[in-house]
């Protein structure tokens, strides 16, 4: 753990990463790197998210990478998973955001010396915190496609 995980995303001025040289050169201590790196880089952090369905997901992909027997196949497999990762790091991203958003709302029925302002159970600040409007807007840029985009492009 000397390096933080967000490096091995990072593209060398051949726009390939750390993990792209580990796949071209597939060899027992290479798969052995990457499967303590993918670990680490991957599964790790959505443990700690506590997201027990998404590691089982990203468990059985990860199996199934070094599992498979045919290089090419387990390249297309690595990089699924890395998708895959990407898209479960967009949504926990969003979570914490719409979180946020909810607890600014119950501080703001509150008044500073912490006595209630004003009664907001729960449902009401979920409602009421405005993640309908910013979440969209803050997707668009993480390129997390929101309803209004899928119903417009059906």
């Amino acid at each position: 753990n000397a390096f933080p995980c967000h490096i091995l995303d990072l593209k060398d001025a051949n726009g390939k990463r750390p993990l792209d040289y580990l796949l071209a050169n597939w060899t027992d201590t290479a798969a052995s790197l990457l499967r303590m790196t993918i670990q680490i880089w991957m599964i790790d952090p959505m443990t700690r998210w506590g997201a027990t369905s998404w590691v089982e997901d990203m468990t059985s992909r990860v199996e199934e990478i070094f599992d498979e027997g045919d290089k090419e196949r387990s390249v297309t497999l690595c990089n699924r998973a890395y998708r895959t990762f990407e898209e479960y790091q967009k949504l926990e991203v969003t979570s914490i955001l719409e979180m946020a958003l909810w607890k600014m709302k119950l501080k703001c029925g509150r008044s500073d010396d912490g006595s209630k302002r004003q009664a907001m159970d729960r449902g009401e600040c979920q409602c009421l915190c405005g993640s309908d409007i910013v979440i969209p807007n803050v997707a668009m840029f993480l390129g997390i496609p929101t309803s209004v985009d899928s119903a417009s492009s059906q």
